[in-house]
């Protein structure tokens, strides 16, 4: 990755260069000037002072301007092309981008690499102002599809007219529709604090193995309940890292599992170390998962099952790679639509 470099000291750089080219313009038409001088007064042996003096101010002010126009159009020009774009940047439009291979070969290395960094940087803002606008869209839909099925629910519930069974089915929906925007906040508040993180804190050694069954152990009773199979194959592993947003990762992918996984299925888990590599892999024998859906599962809000039969946000496996690559690790998945469903996660071997 480049390294950035300060702005200000590019900016102070390029107006020492322009001063330094400004004075050798001044001293280049005053060093032609006083040659053409002593042409003419040699041509005009030395008779007509007023000739001389006319002739020093003409070449002076013709060399002058035309150094002028050459600088003007290979250092300026482009200087001022940034400065209009940045004003179109200012005013919100982020579709500007500047023509850096020109700038590359007619301008001074400081002013191409400033135009260079302006363009990297409304590149980054018009990917933030696309994402915003799709997370809004997104997030404005899944919060919103609940809220209207708990008021539907909680009308009829406050009107009356019920059967006790009916009670109970609604206030269930009611229950489950406000678990649901829970975790949706919740979800929604750790990816935004995750996108702007560059530093892990709270680091401690544990045992990888151990969390990986404590995981699993939580969501016994849902495993249980569909008779699902579970047989972990794991190696005695110590890791070093931040152990509860690890622990987010394999709390999502045993969810998932347990969810997407039939009756009377199995799930398996095995924890090796291989080429320098700590390899977790999660496998079902689920429903699995289109092809045409591999290439998204990852994406915000993006949901597989578009039916929305099976309860989810779309926020968990997004939260998963983010975590992994916080963690300078790879998480990859492969699938057949009626067998299963293998996530491998490969962390860095940190011994």
């Amino acid at each position: 990755m480049r390294k950035k470099k300060n702005p200000f000291l590019v900016v102070n750089r390029i107006g020492m260069k322009l001063t330094i080219l400004s004075a050798l313009i001044i001293l280049a038409a005053e060093i032609l000037g006083f040659t053409a001088t002593i042409v003419i007064g040699f041509l005009t042996d030395g008779t007509n002072n007023t000739v001389q003096v006319l002739g020093s101010i003409i070449a002076s002010i013709f060399i002058g301007a035309l150094l002028a126009f050459i600088i003007g159009n290979n250092v300026l020009k482009p200087l001022s092309e940034l400065v209009k774009a940045t004003r179109r940047v200012t005013n919100g439009d982020f579709d500007v981008t500047l023509d850096i291979g020109w700038a590359e070969r007619h301008t001074i290395k400081e002013l191409y690499e400033l135009i260079r960094d302006f363009n990297e940087m409304t590149e980054e803002l018009r990917r933030t102002e696309l994402f915003r606008k799709d997370f809004i869209s997104n997030f404005s839909h899944e919060f919103k599809t609940p809220l209207v099925s708990i008021r539907g629910f909680a009308r009829q519930l406050y009107e009356g007219d019920l059967t006790p069974e009916q009670q109970k089915e609604f206030s269930k929906i009611i229950l489950d529709e406000t678990e649901y925007l829970s975790k949706l906040s919740q979800n929604t508040l750790l990816m935004t604090n995750l996108e702007n993180k560059d530093i892990i804190t709270d680091k401690t050694s544990f045992s990888l193995d151990e969390q990986l069954r404590n995981c699993m152990i939580r969501l016994e009773p849902q495993w249980s309940a569909k008779n699902i199979d579970i047989n972990m194959d794991l190696d005695e592993i110590c890791y070093y890292w931040n152990e509860p947003m690890l622990a987010h990762v394999w709390n999502n992918l045993f969810d998932n599992a347990v969810k997407f996984t039939i009756v009377g299925g199995s799930i398996g888990v095995s924890l090796k170390r291989k080429d320098g590599l700590i390899v977790v892999r999660i496998s079902d024998s689920g429903c699995g998962i289109p092809e045409e859906a591999l290439s998204h599962i990852f994406e915000k809000f993006y949901q597989a099952d578009s039916s929305h039969a099976t309860k989810g946000n779309g926020l968990g496996l997004s939260l998963v790679k983010k975590i992994v690559e916080l963690c300078e690790g790879d998480i990859s998945v492969s699938s057949e639509v009626g067998k299963g469903t293998e996530f491998t996660v490969e962390l860095r071997d940190k011994r």
